[in-house]
């Protein structure tokens, strides 16, 4: 007979993706988010006259990066680590991009690597990606018990036969 925990049923009832962490990376990541988030907030008004469209992706990035770092702080499980280092990623990616080849309405972006602005942004973006990789791989390939946080492997818990159970 297989005895089921109510954690193990609530893991599977939820999905392993909804299950907290609770680990101390949220922290460090959730100010990477923040500081993401502050950094791009002084940028919105020129670009908005310069490049509507950069200027509102980077109220979005503020958006989503606030809200991912309260998601972290309060209830760090897989899907929110997952949405914080893609989000961040994306961020990177679009900043290697104006960079190098540029972007429509921002040519003038390439080639200015030393923007203090830039320099802190892909820093705390930088260290997000790593922290949601971090904190997704050792989820993920740490094998796990029931009851031992978001990932829940199938378990067989002995059944004491003498006791009662109703």
């Amino acid at each position: 007979m297989i005895n089921t925990s109510s954690a193990h049923r609530a893991a599977r009832a939820q999905g392993t993706a909804l299950v907290p962490f609770r680990t101390a990376l949220r922290w460090p990541a959730a100010l990477g988010l923040v500081t993401t988030a502050v950094v791009h907030v002084p940028l919105v008004g020129p670009h908005l006259e310069e490049a509507p469209y950069v200027g509102c992706l980077f109220i979005a990035l503020a958006a989503a990066c606030l809200v991912l770092a309260g998601g972290l702080v309060l209830r760090d499980n897989l899907l929110i680590w997952a949405m914080a280092g893609f989000t961040c990623l994306l961020a990177v990616a679009a900043y290697l991009l104006s960079r190098t080849v540029g972007l429509p309405q921002i040519g003038d972006d390439i080639g200015d690597w030393a923007d203090p602005l830039g320099i802190t942004a892909l820093a705390a973006e930088s260290l997000t990606v790593l922290l949601a990789a971090t904190a997704v791989l050792r989820t993920l390939t740490r094998p796990r018990t029931v009851g031992d946080g978001p990932r829940v492997t199938s378990a067989r818990v002995p059944v004491d036969e003498s006791s009662s159970a109703v």
